[in-house]
């Protein structure tokens, strides 16, 4: 079913040939590379933990990062900004001594 914003389509609307333009933006960030402007670190259901005794700074998790979340100061890993993560977990799928773990949101909020 079509999801048109808030509303559910009615059969007027399914009546019309309509193409991407004419579905309202919603939650969307419209200018690229403007990611670090918007903190949207609370839509993530998963959290990664980091674990700076088993990494090795090989920075594959800040280079796969979608939304440069890790933390690189001098040269060295040294954390995630929970600001800007999503929880999509790339960081822990790739890291390859496993420096991170992905835990549920929700063991975190109060």
């Amino acid at each position: 079913m079509i999801f048109m914003g808030d509303k559910f389509p009615t059969q007027e609307h399914l009546k019309k040939k309509q193409n991407y333009k004419d579905i309202p933006r919603a939650g969307l960030i419209t200018n690229p590379g403007s990611s670090m402007l918007n903190k949207t670190g609370t839509w993530k259901a998963f959290r990664p933990v980091f674990d700076a005794g088993k990494c090795i700074n090989c920075m594959i998790c800040y280079s796969v990062c979608p939304e440069e979340a890790v933390i690189v100061k001098d040269g060295k890993v040294s954390g995630v900004n929970l600001d800007y993560c999503k929880g999509c977990g790339i960081c822990a799928n790739e890291c390859p001594v496993k420096a991170y773990e992905m835990k549920e949101e929700s063991e975190f909020k109060k």
